[in-house]
């Protein structure tokens, strides 16, 4: 596995892994078979974990605790973990969820965090949203005291805008943006990504296959089961899924090029972007993670790295990313 610095004195696999589909969101999980993928991680080399205390209200992180916990030393120095706060839900099972960038919120969540995980220090630690409730400023000196502390190595922020990531960084360096970005969400393009670029930090794109569908597994609605959330995102309804097929359809004969999967090329074409860039595909399939793990060894020709690079010019990918809930502190 080739890695990538990050952030100075951050080295990561060139693949990373998004444990959220171990936890919820994807229909049903099972604990005996998720801690079995996650030791399978070594035979890949990735070696980047990525978790957040929203994910199954802490049932994550204390899988990925429970993983770490059965490591030996040395096995144990070779990843990095990286989780988030900044986003709170009612007890219920209810999709509603406030943003909280509060100092005394973020001190409480990285207590907990890291009582969870097992660990003294968390690796990279993510306000997971952004609330204008709380300046940005006062939230990054408090993660500024975390690192001081030694409670945290390095700071990140999810889904901030260009403006926000400027501001932030001038309080402390970020280490890494984390981001939805694919062939299927290119929003960043404009303006966030030329930021991470102009001050030097990493980027990690989450849902890099578009939440499967770059894959080409689902192409019917009625392919998702009660309790995976794409059942009902607009995205993948099925009159916009038959729309959005076009976007697979276009990518197809790379992957006949380079004997490799649609998902393994829109994988590659994220690595092209940016030297800095390492995505977080998640998957509950041995499988599909050796394949993912493979991408990596994929470097695509600068004429196909260009085509794709205008493929939404042409093709228009319809239906939004989440609900209005589900966007709140996106971009913000």
């Amino acid at each position: 596995m080739k890695t990538r610095t990050l952030s100075q004195g951050l080295d990561v696999s060139a693949i990373g892994y998004g444990a959220m589909g171990l936890s919820e969101f994807y229909g049903q999980t099972d604990d005996r078979h998720s801690l079995q993928l996650l030791n399978q991680l070594r035979e890949t080399g990735i070696n980047f974990i990525d978790t957040a205390d929203l994910y199954g209200r802490g049932h994550n992180e204390q899988l990925i605790g429970q993983f770490l916990a059965g490591l030996s030393q040395a096995d144990r120095q070779t990843f990095t973990i990286a989780t988030k706060c900044g986003i709170a839900r009612p007890a219920d099972e209810a999709y509603a969820r406030t943003i909280n960038n509060e100092p005394d919120y973020i001190i409480r969540s990285c207590h907990a965090s890291l009582k969870r995980l097992g660990v003294e220090r968390i690796d990279l630690f993510y306000l997971h949203r952004i609330s204008p409730a709380t300046p940005i400023e006062e939230s990054m000196a408090c993660l500024s005291s975390l690192v001081q502390q030694g409670k945290i190595a390095r700071i990140g922020l999810c889904e901030a805008s260009a403006a926000t990531l400027k501001r932030a960084h001038a309080v402390h360096p970020l280490a890494a943006l984390q981001t939805e970005y694919s062939l299927w969400t290119r929003d960043i393009e404009a303006a966030i990504l030329p930021m991470v670029k102009q001050l030097g930090i990493g980027l990690v794109p989450y849902s890099p296959l578009g939440r499967g569908f770059l894959t080409g597994k689902y192409r019917n609605n009625s392919d998702f089961t009660e309790g995976d959330f794409r059942k009902k995102n607009d995205r993948f309804q099925q009159q916009n899924l038959d729309h959005n097929l076009n976007l697979l359809n276009a990518i197809a004969p790379l992957a006949e090029k380079y004997n490799a999967t649609t998902g393994q090329i829109a994988l590659a074409w994220l690595l092209a972007q940016y030297d800095k860039i390492v995505p977080i595909p998640g998957t509950r399939q041995i499988a599909y993670l050796t394949e993912n793990a493979h991408a990596a060894d994929i470097r695509l020709e600068e004429d196909d790295v260009g085509l794709l690079n205008t493929i939404h010019q042409q093709i228009e990918v319809k239906g939004g990313r989440y609900s209005e809930e589900g966007m709140k502190g996106v971009n913000a």
